[in-house]
């Protein structure tokens, strides 16, 4: 087939656009799969228009892909409770230095545990204005657009989000930095170090497990130095990953079968939050690497 139909030429350009399209829809929703769908969303909306009309496609799917969004938080928020699997970001693990190709795009834009969970906390748009603005530098007069206020109104959904998480949500530090604090949490644990461990832990840090029936939350470094020493004598084999971007490991036990995945993230030289999903149902759901010989 010869020419060009009314949607080849968008076609194109939407395509160039669907990473970065991908990357903000999921630091809103922190699902892959919520943020295809919207990204998805968007394109159908985007075939529906005369491409000519649009100035700025990139601003043009941007305001769409938010708007989709938001509706979509603001369709969470109105349940009287969230599921597990809404409580619980996407996992994506992959063997620390080792992922595979496809996944590095969505590695490099992926966002922590604990950062999704201090999301969860905000209003939809104030998360929205705070994703928009401070994580991809989109201006306040089309984050008002997307949410039907001033820019003077958006800037500040983005301060009062900007101080619920208290400045910025992931300090830039050297990876391999990260992954030697995390190397440093592994070596005391396996080694009953108690002390070693308080050390590397933050004195106020947050231990968040995930369960089917709720969230657990521990807090303080003694306090979450003990459980992890006492799980840590069930550990047989550990391999150090990145969970959604963030360093972290998966423990076996002794039947060969996964423990845990866990994903730390790392302020200072300390770990300030760790996040645990040992919940079988959703483990076996998840693509995780071969267990260490």
């Amino acid at each position: 087939m010869t020419g060009s139909g009314p949607t080849e030429v968008p076609a194109g350009a939407f395509e160039q656009q669907r990473e970065r399209l991908v990357a903000v829809a999921y630091r809103m929703l922190g699902s892959r799969v919520d943020a295809e769908d919207a990204v998805q969303e968007a394109w159908i909306r985007l075939a529906r228009q005369d491409a000519a009309a649009i100035d700025n496609l990139a601003g043009w799917l941007t305001t769409v892909a938010g708007r989709v969004c938001l509706d979509v938080l603001r369709s969470r928020r109105t349940r009287a409770e969230l599921s597990y699997d809404d409580r619980l970001p996407e996992l994506v693990v992959t063997v620390d230095g080792g992922a595979a190709p496809e996944d590095d795009a969505m590695l490099a834009d992926s966002v922590g545990l604990a950062l999704l969970v201090v999301l969860d906390t905000l209003t939809p748009t104030e998360r929205l204005a705070f994703v928009l603005h401070d994580m991809f530098a989109v201006p306040f007069a089309e984050i008002g657009e997307i949410t039907g206020r001033s820019a003077d109104a958006a800037k500040m959904l983005a301060s009062r989000a900007r101080r619920k998480v208290r400045g910025t949500p992931l300090p830039e530090e050297e990876p391999r930095r990260r992954r030697a604090v995390v190397d440093a949490f592994l070596a005391a644990a396996r080694n009953g170090d108690f002390e070693g461990l308080v050390r590397v832990l933050d004195p106020q840090v947050t231990w968040r497990t995930f369960h089917p029936q709720g969230v657990v939350t521990t807090v303080g470094a003694a306090e979450v130095a003990g459980p992890v020493l006492r799980g840590a004598r069930a550990m047989t084999s550990v391999l150090p990953v990145l969970v959604d971007g963030e360093p972290g490991f998966v423990a076996w036990g002794a039947n060969g079968k996964v423990l845990g995945v866990v994903a730390c993230t790392v302020v200072d030289g300390r770990i300030v939050e760790l996040s645990t999903v040992s919940d079988r149902k959703r483990l076996d759901a998840v693509d995780l690497p071969a267990r260490p010989e």
